[in-house]
Protein backbone atom coordinates (compact mmCIF):
# COMPACT_ATOMS: atom_id res chain seq x y z
CA UNK A 1 0.00 0.00 0.00
CA UNK A 2 1.43 3.24 -1.28
CA UNK A 3 0.51 6.67 -0.56
CA UNK A 4 1.26 9.22 -2.54
CA UNK A 5 0.91 13.03 -4.20
CA UNK A 6 -1.75 12.62 -6.97
CA UNK A 7 -0.13 13.40 -10.67
CA UNK A 8 -2.13 13.81 -14.25
CA UNK A 9 -1.22 10.59 -15.30
CA UNK A 10 -3.74 9.43 -11.98
CA UNK A 11 -6.25 11.34 -13.59
CA UNK A 12 -8.08 7.79 -14.95
CA UNK A 13 -7.37 6.08 -12.21
CA UNK A 14 -8.99 8.86 -9.97
CA UNK A 15 -11.94 9.11 -12.02
CA UNK A 16 -12.69 5.03 -11.96
CA UNK A 17 -12.13 5.35 -8.63
CA UNK A 18 -14.93 8.53 -8.18
CA UNK A 19 -17.04 6.62 -10.14
CA UNK A 20 -17.07 3.56 -8.77
CA UNK A 21 -18.62 4.56 -4.92
CA UNK A 22 -21.99 3.07 -3.59
CA UNK A 23 -22.78 6.66 -1.51
CA UNK A 24 -22.22 10.61 -3.13
CA UNK A 25 -22.66 9.24 -6.29
CA UNK A 26 -22.44 11.53 -9.22
CA UNK A 27 -25.51 11.80 -11.32
CA UNK A 28 -23.36 12.16 -14.38
CA UNK A 29 -20.27 11.25 -14.42
CA UNK A 30 -19.71 14.29 -17.16
CA UNK A 31 -20.13 16.19 -14.36
CA UNK A 32 -16.56 16.15 -12.97
CA UNK A 33 -14.24 16.18 -16.33
CA UNK A 34 -10.44 15.35 -16.15
CA UNK A 35 -9.59 19.05 -17.20
CA UNK A 36 -11.19 19.56 -13.53
CA UNK A 37 -9.42 17.13 -11.44
CA UNK A 38 -6.16 18.78 -13.40
CA UNK A 39 -6.98 21.39 -12.22
CA UNK A 40 -7.67 21.18 -8.78
CA UNK A 41 -4.14 18.83 -8.29
CA UNK A 42 -1.96 21.29 -9.81
CA UNK A 43 -3.54 24.70 -9.39
CA UNK A 44 -6.33 24.86 -6.86
CA UNK A 45 -4.63 22.96 -4.00
CA UNK A 46 -3.22 19.02 -4.01
CA UNK A 47 -4.29 15.67 -4.17
CA UNK A 48 -3.22 12.08 -3.19
CA UNK A 49 -3.49 8.94 -3.91
CA UNK A 50 -3.38 5.19 -2.27
CA UNK A 51 -1.91 2.31 -4.67
CA UNK A 52 -2.05 -1.37 -4.15
CA UNK A 53 -0.28 -3.22 -6.97
CA UNK A 54 -0.71 -0.47 -9.90
CA UNK A 55 -4.26 0.26 -8.94
CA UNK A 56 -5.51 3.33 -7.44
CA UNK A 57 -7.79 2.54 -4.56
CA UNK A 58 -8.36 5.78 -3.03
CA UNK A 59 -7.58 9.68 -3.63
CA UNK A 60 -7.97 13.21 -1.69
CA UNK A 61 -8.08 16.43 -2.92
CA UNK A 62 -8.47 19.57 -0.95
CA UNK A 63 -8.35 22.88 -2.82
CA UNK A 64 -7.22 25.98 -1.53
CA UNK A 65 -8.86 28.10 -3.27
CA UNK A 66 -12.25 27.90 -1.80
CA UNK A 67 -11.06 26.24 1.75
CA UNK A 68 -13.04 22.92 0.93
CA UNK A 69 -11.96 18.72 0.99
CA UNK A 70 -12.99 18.65 -2.90
CA UNK A 71 -13.05 15.04 -2.57
CA UNK A 72 -11.90 11.84 -0.86
CA UNK A 73 -13.15 8.43 -2.07
CA UNK A 74 -12.47 4.35 -1.86
CA UNK A 75 -13.58 1.97 -4.25
CA UNK A 76 -16.22 0.37 -1.88
CA UNK A 77 -14.32 -3.01 -1.51
CA UNK A 78 -10.97 -1.10 0.10
CA UNK A 79 -13.50 0.44 2.82
CA UNK A 80 -12.94 -0.06 6.54
CA UNK A 81 -9.03 -0.58 5.81
CA UNK A 82 -7.74 2.58 7.89
CA UNK A 83 -7.15 4.03 3.71
CA UNK A 84 -9.56 6.73 3.76
CA UNK A 85 -8.41 8.14 7.34
CA UNK A 86 -4.88 7.94 6.00
CA UNK A 87 -5.70 9.87 3.12
CA UNK A 88 -7.58 11.88 5.10
CA UNK A 89 -4.60 12.75 7.81
CA UNK A 90 -2.31 13.57 5.10
CA UNK A 91 -4.54 15.89 3.00
CA UNK A 92 -5.26 17.49 6.35
CA UNK A 93 -1.87 17.88 7.84
CA UNK A 94 -0.56 19.27 4.58
CA UNK A 95 -3.74 22.00 3.96
CA UNK A 96 -2.95 23.11 7.93
CA UNK A 97 0.71 23.77 6.34
CA UNK A 98 -0.30 25.69 4.13
CA UNK A 99 -2.91 28.06 5.66
CA UNK A 100 -4.50 28.76 9.56
CA UNK A 101 -7.76 29.29 7.47
CA UNK A 102 -10.68 26.68 8.48
CA UNK A 103 -11.92 24.33 5.44
CA UNK A 104 -15.34 22.79 5.19
CA UNK A 105 -16.94 20.20 3.13
CA UNK A 106 -20.62 18.73 2.09
CA UNK A 107 -21.57 15.27 2.11
CA UNK A 108 -24.58 13.20 1.94
CA UNK A 109 -26.76 13.10 5.04
CA UNK A 110 -27.37 9.63 6.46
CA UNK A 111 -24.14 8.03 5.20
CA UNK A 112 -20.99 6.55 5.89
CA UNK A 113 -18.63 9.60 4.84
CA UNK A 114 -21.32 11.87 7.48
CA UNK A 115 -19.98 8.95 10.09
CA UNK A 116 -16.42 9.42 8.79
CA UNK A 117 -15.75 12.80 9.11
CA UNK A 118 -18.02 12.69 12.78
CA UNK A 119 -15.67 10.35 14.10
CA UNK A 120 -12.53 12.37 12.84
CA UNK A 121 -13.73 15.28 14.52
CA UNK A 122 -15.30 17.26 12.05
CA UNK A 123 -17.84 19.85 13.65
CA UNK A 124 -21.49 20.01 11.51
CA UNK A 125 -22.01 23.77 11.10
CA UNK A 126 -24.85 24.24 8.76
CA UNK A 127 -26.14 22.35 4.88
CA UNK A 128 -24.73 22.86 2.19
CA UNK A 129 -26.01 22.31 -2.12
CA UNK A 130 -28.94 19.75 -1.86
CA UNK A 131 -29.13 19.47 1.30
CA UNK A 132 -25.53 17.95 1.95
CA UNK A 133 -24.45 18.17 5.69
CA UNK A 134 -21.54 20.84 5.77
CA UNK A 135 -18.85 20.23 8.10
CA UNK A 136 -16.15 22.53 9.33
CA UNK A 137 -12.61 21.99 10.51
CA UNK A 138 -10.09 24.76 12.39
CA UNK A 139 -6.71 24.61 12.79
CA UNK A 140 -6.99 24.14 16.24
CA UNK A 141 -9.27 21.15 16.31
CA UNK A 142 -7.51 19.58 13.92
CA UNK A 143 -4.02 20.49 15.96
CA UNK A 144 -6.16 18.70 19.13
CA UNK A 145 -7.33 15.91 16.90
CA UNK A 146 -4.12 14.86 15.53
CA UNK A 147 -2.34 15.44 18.93
CA UNK A 148 -5.17 12.70 20.41
CA UNK A 149 -4.20 9.91 17.84
CA UNK A 150 -3.05 6.64 19.13
CA UNK A 151 -2.26 4.56 16.10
Amino acid sequence: MIFREATIQDIKQIQIVRNSVRENTLSDPNLVPDADVEDYILNRGKGWVCEIGDEVVGFSIVDLKENNIWALFLVPKFEGQGIGRKLHDIMLNWYFNQTNTNVWLGTSANTRAEQFYKKAGWKIIGTHGKGEVKFEMTASDWKKVNNNKTD
